[in-house]
Formats: C-alpha cells, sequence, structure tokens
C-alpha cells in the first residue's frame, strides 16, 4: 500500500470552515452558520482511508468534496431552501420537516400527499399550509406511500453504518455502476482513481438524471468511465445486461431493490459467487422511503440553526450524497479476508445521523469582508466551496455498448 497524501483530519470546527459547506449554509441575508456534528471531519477520514487503501495515489480530499458541485454551479446559501433550490424546509405542527419537488411528477404526487391540486409552478404556498397542520409523522406515512422524498427533521435517530473489512486492492476490477445522480457516481469515481474499470450502465428511457445537470460536474465524475446503454424490457439486451453483471466484481445501484429485481437482476446471487454489491438507498434496504441529498440529510438532523431566532437552514448541497459515496468506496474497497462476496447496505439516512454529535456548535463572527469560524484555538477563515479541475469529458449515453460488450464476450444485441 501506498503511503496516504490526503490531508491529515484537524478539528471539526477547522474541518467545516475548510470545507466551504459553512460557506453554503444559513440564510442569504444572515451570516454563514456552522452545521452540528463532524460530517467534514468524517469526509476528510474517508479520503485519507481511501488513501491508505488503494495502490495508487488519491489526493483528494473529502471535507472539499462536500461542497464542489456548488463551487462548479455557483450554488449560494438559501436559508430554508435547499442551495439547488428543489427542496425546502417547513414548519410542521410539531416541528420542521425537508420536502422534495425535484422530479416533473412530484407537485401531482404532492397534490396527491396533500389531497389537493398544485400549482406545478410553485407548489410550496399550498404544501406549506398544508404541513403546518399536520404531524411529521403523517407526512413520512403518507410520503413513504406516495414514493414522495419527505420526512421530518429527527436528529435523535439511532444509526448504524457497517464497518469496512479487509483492504484490498480495486486496480483492474469491474465495476458496474446502475446508480444516478452523485452518491453512486461519486463512489464509483472513486473507485476508478484507485485503478477499477467503471462501466457506468443506463437505460433508454432513465438515462441519469444528471447529465441533464452540469456538463462540467458530470464530466469530472465519470470522465474515462465506459458508458453502456440496454434496454431491460428487450429478451437479448435483457440477457446482455444479466451477463454484465455476472462479470463485475463490483456492482453499483441506488435503487429500491425491487427495481433491478424486476429485470431478473439478483443481488444476492451475485453475492454468492462471490461479487461486492454496493446498495445505496434513503433509509436501508428494508425501507421504502426515497429521497434526495437535501432532504435526507435534513430528516436526519444534518441542519443548521440560526442561534438567535431558532430557525433552520439547509447545511451545504446536498451533502448526504458526497458523504455516502465516500463512505460507499471506502466499503467497496474492503471485503471480507476469505474472499466472499458482500452485500453492503448503505442508508443515507443512518450516514448522516452518524456524523452527528451533541457537541457545541461554535458560531461565525466577520471581520472586515471575511467571515471566521470562532474556535478554541482561535478564529479559522470560512473558505469558499473548491472545486477539483476537470481532466476530459464524459462518454456520450451508450457510446461504448458495443465494444464493452465485446471485451467481455457477451453477445451484442
Amino acid at each position: 500500500m501506498q503511503p496516504t497524501t490526503a490531508p491529515v483530519p484537524g478539528p471539526p470546527a477547522a474541518d467545516w470552515a475548510a470545507s466551504g459547506v459553512v460557506a453554503l449554509s444559513g440564510r442569504p441575508d444572515g451570516p454563514p452558520l456552522v452545521p452540528p456534528g463532524r460530517a467534514a471531519t468524517r469526509a476528510r477520514e474517508l479520503s485519507s482511508t481511501l488513501a491508505a487503501f488503494s495502490e495508487r495515489t488519491i489526493t483528494v480530499d473529502g471535507a472539499q468534496l462536500l461542497g464542489e458541485r456548488a463551487a462548479l454551479t455557483g450554488l449560494r446559501r438559501r436559508g430554508t431552501v435547499s442551495a439547488g433550490g428543489r427542496c425546502r424546509l417547513l414548519r410542521t405542527s410539531d416541528g420542521w420537516a425537508a420536502v422534495s419537488c425535484a422530479r416533473p411528477d412530484d407537485p401531482l404526487l404532492l397534490g396527491a400527499l396533500i389531497g389537493d391540486d398544485l400549482d406545478a409552478a410553485d407548489p410550496w404556498p399550498a404544501l406549506a399550509d398544508w404541513v403546518r397542520t399536520h404531524r411529521g409523522d403523517e407526512l413520512l406515512e403518507r410520503a413513504e406511500l406516495l414514493g414522495v422524498a419527505a420526512g421530518p427533521v429527527r436528529p435523535d435517530e439511532p444509526a448504524h453504518c457497517p464497518s469496512p473489512m479487509t483492504p484490498r486492492p480495486v486496480e483492474g476490477l469491474l465495476v458496474v455502476d446502475f446508480s444516478a445522480l452523485w452518491a453512486g457516481p461519486l463512489c464509483a469515481h472513486l473507485l476508478g482513481l484507485a485503478g477499477a474499470r467503471v462501466v457506468k450502465v443506463e437505460t433508454p428511457g432513465r438515462p441519469d438524471g444528471a447529465r441533464r445537470g452540469s456538463p462540467e460536474f458530470y464530466a469530472l465524475l465519470h470522465h474515462g468511465h465506459e458508458s453502456v446503454v440496454l434496454d431491460p424490457t428487450e429478451r437479448t439486451e435483457r440477457s446482455a445486461l444479466r451477463a454484465l453483471v455476472d462479470a463485475a466484481d463490483i456492482v453499483i445501484e441506488a435503487s429500491r431493490p425491487r427495481a433491478l429485481a424486476g429485470f431478473g437482476i439478483d443481488a444476492e446471487a451475485a453475492v454468492a459467487r462471490g461479487a461486492s454489491w454496493v446498495s445505496i438507498t434513503a433509509a436501508g434496504r428494508a425501507s421504502n422511503r426515497i429521497g434526495f441529498g437535501d432532504d435526507i440529510a435534513a430528516a436526519a438532523g444534518l441542519v443548521a440553526f440560526e442561534p438567535d431566532s431558532g430557525t433552520t437552514a439547509f447545511v451545504g448541497d446536498a451533502i448526504a450524497d458526497p458523504l455516502t459515496g465516500l463512505t460507499a468506496a471506502v466499503l467497496a474497497m474492503s471485503a471480507p479476508a476469505d474472499g466472499r462476496g458482500v452485500l453492503w447496505d448503505i442508508s443515507m439516512t443512518d450516514v448522516v445521523a452518524s456524523t452527528l454529535t451533541a457537541d457545541p456548535v461554535p458560531r461565525t463572527a466577520q471581520r472586515g469582508d471575511t467571515w471566521f469560524v470562532e474556535s478554541e484555538n482561535g478564529p479559522i477563515p470560512v473558505a469558499k466551496p473548491l472545486s477539483r479541475k476537470m481532466i476530459g469529458s464524459a462518454a456520450d449515453s451508450g457510446a461504448d455498448t458495443a465494444r464493452v460488450l465485446g471485451s467481455l464476450r457477451i453477445p451484442v444485441p
């Protein structure tokens, strides 16, 4: 193993300040806020572990990964509105809740949740009125039933995160990545940096939604990966899809288990033959809950509080995604010592909740044009979000299908 070259973890206040997350937390017309817990420190610890596990030199700073998308897209803090604008913190009759409206069908689903038609252009006033008069538990029950990304803010829920096993090299291993958006692709990206061969798999009807977002951010996570598109509703392409999974050393998915099972892909069978299966879900494979990075993080309790009013604010930009991607990559770079396969059941909610502590939250103060985090070691400047430089473009959707299948001796449909 090569020595770690990632930054050495520091005190939580310093890691938060350097991560760019503090600059993204709080009201736009108020001070930046330090979040509770130690998520930035955990992210740095994870990147140090990745560097230690890898036979290649990996120099990513896990704390700075938390704000990387915001740095590329120019996002800013917006208080009770997420940095990306698609999630809001709303008052319930017994606290706060996070509600996402990110997909085209969400206004219709959220209308069903509250029992009223919503204005697709601005569903928030009616939603806020309903949520204000209902308990968080009722919101969560209806959200799970309808497949809506919403839930009450609960910072004291118990959390369980799996621990890494024996480190193993991933150089040359085949990673088949079914995931989309940020958490799963970041996991695949980090495995690629460690030398794995990454094949991204999409279907014609459901390409990765991140392709419609920032091209720079998409390229940053997917450069060097091969792109395969297969239609599981077609018999020959479904067979090719199964054969691709059978060839994989590591499979990454970020959907509820029934999604791939509906295509005849069996996670347990893959594990039985010795593969590592990385399953990323909102709240574990046994849960029907869905969620995105902002609502999951807030519901798990990772929200900032204005010290005087007690009003909540989002922390960073969809912070549950990069935290989970880092966690998943470390787990995927470990395996049972006897060579058996393993199914990593990774709950994004638990990943976030495990970073929370009861420690006092430092305040921020402004001197001139610069904000600082007050700490026992003196004031620490609040850094802006930073991004690594892109090194190339991402493959077009499906550009490598024939070549990848041919290289694995899978009949091309």
